[in-house]
Formats: structure tokens, C-alpha cells, sequence
């Protein structure tokens, strides 16, 4: 990165003003890659590689949402980016996994090979291990008190686990070879945790540096979750694999209940409006200072990948 151009980029990590969505995405894109590629730096192979082949490329929508709620409690981007940084390379880590032939065998992620096709699988293995444990040495450097990056590390690992996103994913893999379809209460309990714990988490971990555990982006995390995953099941029946990323039309050939399989197409579509009109809802306690927020929720559904 040229000299002007880093200085603008630490200018707008450190801007507190609101920002238009998709500079504001831009600048947790950029606070997210130089913090991993820092804590990265000096290190050579074919692991270090793969994990930053796979935080590359992204929307950084959760790192954006870190940052965001973190700018509405009063703490701008070096503040937060430790805490971006480590949703991002924990999100990484799940699609790294995920693409593997013993789980979703995908040969495409965000227009490029998955990990495992351009190396091999123990390395793509080994590179998810890796950055998952990366998340949590990079979010105990969050610049907030040292009680609340306590309650971010344990949040964090809870939304990750069992409870969560590990969890939402064996249910998804269990489902597979069920003899009855899920019901749609218990796809919105699987995506809650497989989709949304991260999503969730990385809206509330803002009001958590500020040591709230009561917060409206509570509510805005949990609908924009389940808001994401309902676009995303969209995608796969409308996108085309070149502007997605990565192959589409897997749920339907698989058989597999969805949103829009219970909902059908426009009744997903009609339920995805409704979970944003509730997360643009719940910020109004602050004001227009959210607005960039409502845009994300508006964009979630909106996104052609």
C-alpha cells in the first residue's frame, strides 16, 4: 500500500463520523486485512499462505458490523479492528472447513479455488485450525476493558461452538440424511446458530466493549442473521455461480428444506423485508447516527452474492 493511500486508510479507521455503506465496509475490510496480515507478518509456507488466501476477498459485512456498533459506543476503528479482525478470520475458518468433501465439497469460494483445491485438505484442515485460534488471540487485543474482552472472548466462543455456529452446522448435516424434513421452526433454530450466531455476535460485541449486555443490536443482529441466511437460500435458487461465487443450486438437487422451499420464493423474500424492517426498527434509539446500519440490513437482502 502506497504511503497516501495507507494514510487515508488510518484516517477513515479512525473517523468517527458515519460513513456511506460501502466506504464504511471498505475501512473494516482494510482495519480487518492489515491487523490479520500484522499479526501474520514474518511468517513463510504453505499455512500462512492459505489462511490469508482465505480472509482475502470477502464482504467484511461482520467486521463492518463490529466496527459500526463499536462507533455508535464511542470507540473508533484501532479500538475495534482487533475484534473485526478476529470475526473475520473466524468466519474464514468456518468456510475453509465447510468447503471440505466431507462436508459441503465445494471447489468454489468468492470466485476462486477453495482452500483444499489449491493446496490439499490437510492444509486447508490445518489453515482453519489456525486462524479460528488466531480469533481469539486477536480479540483479546480489543482496546476496551479488560472485563469486557473477557465477555467478547466468551461470547465469542460460545457463538462459534456447540451453541452455535458448530452447532447449527450438525444439525444442517444430520438433516441431510433425515427420514423427515425440518419444519420451518426448526430451520430458523439451525440457521440461529449455523448463519446467525456470528452475525449476532458481531453486532453486539460494540455495546459489549462498552460493557453492555442489554442492547438493541441485540434485536438488529438476531433479525439480520436470519435476514442473511433467507437471501442466501434466494441465491441459490436465483444467482448464477459466476456472480455468487461459488456453486449454486445445491440445496434444490440435494433436496434440502430451505426458506424458500417452505416459503416458496417470494414468501422468503417477503419474510427477509419483514427481519430488516425489525432490525431498522430496533435502532431507533440512535437516530440518524444507525443510518449506515439500516443500509446493511437493506443491502443483506439486496446483495447478488
Amino acid at each position: 500500500m502506497a504511503n497516501a493511500d495507507k494514510t487515508r486508510g488510518i484516517a477513515a479507521i479512525t473517523d468517527m463520523k458515519p460513513k456511506p455503506l460501502t466506504d464504511a465496509l471498505q475501512t473494516a475490510a482494510l482495519a480487518a486485512d492489515v491487523t490479520i496480515a500484522l499479526a501474520l507478518a514474518h511468517l513463510d509456507g504453505p499455512l500462512p499462505d492459505a489462511m490469508r488466501y482465505a480472509v482475502s476477498g470477502g464482504k467484511a459485512l461482520r467486521a463492518f458490523l463490529v466496527m459500526e456498533g463499536a462507533r455508535l459506543h464511542g470507540f473508533d476503528g484501532t479500538q475495534s479492528a482487533p475484534a473485526a479482525a478476529a470475526i473475520e478470520a473466524l468466519h474464514a475458518y468456518s468456510l475453509v472447513h465447510d468447503d471440505l468433501p466431507c462436508m459441503d465439497d465445494d471447489d468454489l469460494r468468492r470466485g476462486q479455488p477453495t482452500v483444499h483445491k489449491k493446496w490439499d485438505e490437510a492444509i486447508a484442515v490445518l489453515a482453519g485450525d489456525a486462524l479460528q485460534t488466531l480469533a481469539f488471540e486477536l480479540v483479546t487485543q480489543t482496546d476496551c476493558a479488560i472485563k469486557d474482552r473477557l465477555i467478547l472472548s466468551t461470547t465469542l466462543a460460545q457463538a462459534a461452538g456447540i451453541r452455535g455456529m458448530v452447532g447449527g452446522q450438525a444439525m444442517d448435516i444430520a438433516a441431510e440424511t433425515a427420514d423427515t424434513p425440518l419444519t420451518l421452526d426448526q430451520i430458523i433454530t439451525l440457521q440461529k446458530g449455523k448463519t446467525g450466531a456470528l452475525i449476532s455476535w458481531s453486532a453486539m460485541a460494540g455495546p459489549r466493549m462498552a460493557g453492555k449486555t442489554d442492547d438493541p443490536m441485540q434485536t438488529y443482529g438476531d433479525c439480520l442473521g436470519l435476514a442473511f441466511q433467507i437471501a442466501d437460500d434466494a441465491l441459490d435458487i436465483e444467482g448464477n455461480a459466476d456472480e455468487v461465487g461459488k456453486a449454486v443450486g445445491k440445496d434444490a438437487a440435494a433436496g434440502k428444506a430451505t426458506f424458500v422451499s417452505l416459503l416458496g420464493l417470494d414468501g422468503a423474500k417477503t419474510r427477509a423485508a419483514q427481519l430488516v424492517a425489525e432490525a431498522c426498527d430496533a435502532l431507533s434509539v440512535y437516530g440518524d447516527d444507525a443510518d449506515t446500519l439500516r443500509d446493511a440490513a437493506r443491502f443483506v437482502i439486496d446483495r447478488k452474492k
